[in-house]
């Protein structure tokens, strides 16, 4: 059972804490921990589930449509990763994505596009996906290629869009392309793709070290009313950052849970498994390697409950969220490995959950902004302050 001790931080409210109880009993009782081939299948399930549940109240915004309350609870949305993160990758992808998928929607769509989508996202009857990546327009936003032309009361898009979750079985596609009205990324617009549309096609779909649904686009003269551009024409880049910012520190906290997690295993190991007549756990070397795994899970904790505490009181949270996203996926990292040389040879066996969490944590440091562009981020608002 892992520590919870961090619930009685003052970053919480009350009802942070027993939904995050409510959560972990869930998750005990329906989340499997067996291998899944069919990975789309499960995925799918998991969200029927999860919508089932009233978890997803939580990744919409607006009590009119699904939602929990009329913004977004970023601490609600860090305690429900951190906890199903804990419990099983996919499930944290599972619920991740709605919410990402459908954030843009949440923050800037019209009633008629929230009562169409959110609704459903809510409850676990259509699954969302947000396409912002390009082959050569990863961090650099900015350099996206997509386009949509407009054509009377039609958006035309041409263009691919690569790494999409959820690519392959999503209901509808937050698409940003390139509308043209002025250069760089203020000539970017955000548009809703149901799947089916004429002109989108799934290209191909990408298998990568721990399976999540992922898959490439391709547009070709794909048309869309123009009721489903999500906010002014070139504000897409702006929709897409207040997207990514509301759920960069959700990263963080799906890296906290699968720390969390290898720490659980790892004090089982160091408890049970005896070598030399005594247990590992007794050597100082194993407590050395225990204390720096506790110790590295609770600064990145901080920093998580930290910049989501702040972003829910109204305040920006560039930076915080950065250093969050930053430490807590790359301290993940270092406590999963630390765990897996517990291990020994069976921390290497397929399926083992240290191996799992190996494979899952591996792309955090990546996806939604890789370490290093965390660091120029920090490094960025540091220097604008001493500008100010």
């Amino acid at each position: 059972m892992s520590d919870t001790r961090y619930l009685d931080w003052p970053f919480f409210e009350s009802r942070h804490v027993e939904m995050q109880r409510e959560l972990d009993a869930w998750a005990k009782a329906h989340i499997s921990q067996e291998p899944h081939t069919n990975v789309d299948g499960h995925c799918r399930e998991l969200v029927a589930a999860l919508g089932e549940a009233g978890c997803l109240r939580h990744a919409v915004a607006g009590s009119a449509y699904g939602g929990t309350g009329e913004v977004l609870d970023t601490r609600a949305l860090c305690l429900m990763r951190e906890t199903l993160a804990r419990h099983s990758g996919l499930a944290d992808f599972a619920f991740a994505m709605q919410g990402l998928g459908s954030g843009a929607i949440s923050l800037h769509g019209t009633p008629a596009q929230k009562e169409r989508y959110l609704t459903k996202v809510a409850r676990g009857t259509a699954i969302a996906a947000f396409a912002l990546s390009e082959p050569e327009a990863g961090s650099d936003v900015a350099a996206m290629s997509c386009a949509a032309r407009v054509e009377g009361d039609e958006a035309v898009l041409n263009g691919s869009k690569t790494w999409i979750s959820n690519g392959g079985i999503a209901d509808f596609y937050v698409v940003f392309a390139r509308t043209g009205e002025a250069e760089g990324a203020r000539g970017i617009s955000a548009f809703i793709v149901d799947d089916g549309t004429p002109g989108l096609d799934i290209a191909e779909r990408i298998d990568v070290i721990a399976p999540h649904p992922l898959a490439r686009l391709e547009f070709h003269d794909c048309r869309i009313p123009l009721s489903q551009r999500i906010g002014e024409a070139g504000q897409g880049f702006k929709i897409a950052m207040r997207t990514l910012d509301v759920f960069r520190t959700s990263v963080a906290a799906a890296a906290l849970g699968m720390a969390r997690r290898a720490l659980d295993e790892a004090l089982h190991r160091a408890t049970t498994r005896h070598m030399f007549k005594q247990r590992l756990a007794d050597f100082q070397l194993t407590q050395a390697s225990l204390a720096k795994m506790a110790t590295t899970i609770d600064s990145a904790a901080l920093l998580t409950y930290r910049a989501a505490w702040m972003r829910d009181q109204g305040h920006n949270v560039t930076r915080e969220a950065a250093m969050a996203k930053m430490m807590a996926t790359e301290g993940a990292q270092q406590v999963i490995d630390a765990a897996v040389q517990m291990f020994g040879g069976r921390g290497v066996v397929s399926e083992q959950p240290v191996e799992r969490l190996y494979r899952e944590i591996r792309a955090l440091r990546i996806y939604e902004g890789a370490t290093e562009v965390q660091q120029l981020i920090i490094a960025r608002e540091l220097l604008k302050d001493m500008k100010g």
